[in-house]
């Protein structure tokens, strides 16, 4: 099996949004530069502008709560990188039921530019990268790690999944808004891509006023988890009609094939010194790796890489090695599984999840609801879903949202179903052909210019 790095596992990805970290937001270079080029004056000098001489270490200390872990290197110039730690209650509705540390990646560079409040959804990323927000107002950026995850844990043996909630993480931003907006007294906007985007919204739901605006990639909106209709007419409609059968033809060879394929994964498994205690056997997870092909193929590809699905000649070789690469075959091995516990707590109680087309493959399929999140939940977690969560983000966003910026590709499953705010000074904006790593810089330049518009005015920098 190939070598897996940490940012093509995370955005290969167990999630549904399956982009994890929130790097959907980052721009390609290039792209963010040719944006940036034709960005409104202010923002555009804000970007080769220098750091003030403020003591920003001074101040971070005066902050409660706050640590400051390191400095680290490696920032762009004009930017200093911090690794921080902000002590939360587990509860915010009482502190007695314990504290976590999270934490924070700050990229400074000036107090009184704007400040993009990065949520990730999922564990920080400690590489200095600026998400495209960032990079078009010369903004400072304050990445935030998902409670639950990475070493943004609970202090107990045992962490208590119940404050694993959607209105538990938003009350985690809007303490960190509060404590910092007393050092960054610019306007402050809020971004994340795929879970990290959703988590934004979550946080505005809650605490509308806490920010400026949002710009959220990606952000997934599965209203009722009982109607997956719009992620089915999806996958049977995207791209061309060859690719879509070409797919379908690809899944059934692979399950033709289990006996060969699934030794091969659990051997890898053994060599690298993994199970799939979590999932329950190599053949189920061999299966779901299957059965999300497609999708995955969608989310992160186009219609251009039919040409690498294995045709009708294909070896069992390149079966595993085109599965592999498409649907992250290590994901599902306990090493990883693990790490996404919370992720797929998320979906079995608040979140929900997605399904996808199986008709073509009845004859051949083992595992019922082998895609559903108790599989990836240990039996010991108890999931108890909350209709209501859903809906009542959703009626938010439509009702009441203001100043939402969505981001969303054309070809992207993940988006089937997507937010739709009602207020004059929202947009929901689709980037044409792209997939689940859409970008600002992605969109038609109509629209390009009216997102950049949108984000100078409620960044005041225009």
């Amino acid at each position: 099996m190939g070598t897996w790095t940490r940012r093509r596992l995370l955005l290969a990805g167990a999630a549904s949004a399956a982009s994890a970290s929130g790097l959907t937001a980052m721009a390609d270079a290039p792209a963010t530069a040719a944006v940036l080029a034709r960005a409104p004056g202010p923002a555009r000098a804000a970007r080769v502008a220098g750091p003030d001489r403020d003591d920003v270490v001074e101040g971070l200390r005066s902050v409660p709560g706050l640590r400051i872990i390191e400095e680290r290197q490696g920032a762009e110039e004009g930017y200093r990188h911090f690794v921080l730690s902000l002590r939360q209650p587990t509860d915010h509705r009482n502190w007695a039921a314990g504290t976590f540390e999270q934490r924070l990646v700050l990229l400074h560079t000036a107090v009184d530019r704007p400040t993009v409040l990065f949520t990730t959804g999922y564990e920080a990323s400690l590489t200095p990268r600026r998400t495209e927000p960032t990079v078009l107002l010369g903004a400072n950026q304050i990445q935030v790690e998902h409670r639950y995850f990475g070493t943004s844990l609970p202090l107990t043996s045992t962490p208590d999944y119940s404050f694993l909630t959607i209105r538990q993480a938003a009350d985690d931003h809007h303490r960190i808004v509060r404590l910092l907006r007393t050092l960054y007294t610019g306007a402050w906007i809020s971004t994340g891509g795929s879970k990290g985007g959703m988590a934004s919204v979550y946080h505005r739901r809650f605490h509308p006023h806490d920010v400026d605006g949002t710009v959220a990639y990606s952000a997934v909106n599965n209203v009722d988890d009982r109607d997956d209709a719009a992620y089915l007419r999806f996958l049977d409609t995207v791209g061309s009609a060859a690719t879509r059968d070409a797919l379908k033809a690809a899944q059934r060879r692979l399950l033709l094939n289990r006996t060969d394929l699934v030794a091969r994964y659990q051997a890898w498994a053994a060599g690298a010194g993994t199970g799939f205690d979590i999932v329950g056997s190599a053949d189920k997870a061999f299966e779901i790796a299957v059965l999300r092909a497609p999708f995955m193929f969608w989310q992160n590809g186009e219609d251009a890489d039919s040409s690498a699905v294995p045709g009708p000649d294909a070896s069992t070789d390149t079966l595993y090695a085109w599965l592999e690469d498409t649907a992250a075959l290590p994901v599902y091995a306990d090493s990883i599984a693990r790490h996404y516990i919370p992720y797929f707590y998320q979906l079995g109680t608040q979140l929900g999840y997605f399904a996808v087309p199986t008709a073509h493959l009845t004859d051949l399929l083992r595992h019922p609801d082998a895609m559903r999140p108790r599989t990836f939940v240990p039996r010991d977690i108890p999931l108890r879903f909350d209709r209501a969560a859903m809906p009542d983000i959703d009626r938010w966003v439509s009702r009441d949202g203001h100043r939402l910026l969505f981001v969303n590709g054309t070809q992207d499953p993940a988006v089937a179903e997507s937010f739709q705010p009602r207020s004059t000074d929202s947009r929901v904006l689709w980037a044409p052909g792209s997939n689940h790593h859409a970008t600002i810089a992605g969109l038609s330049p109509n629209d390009r210019t009216e997102a950049l518009t949108l984000l100078t005015r409620w960044a005041g920098t225009r």
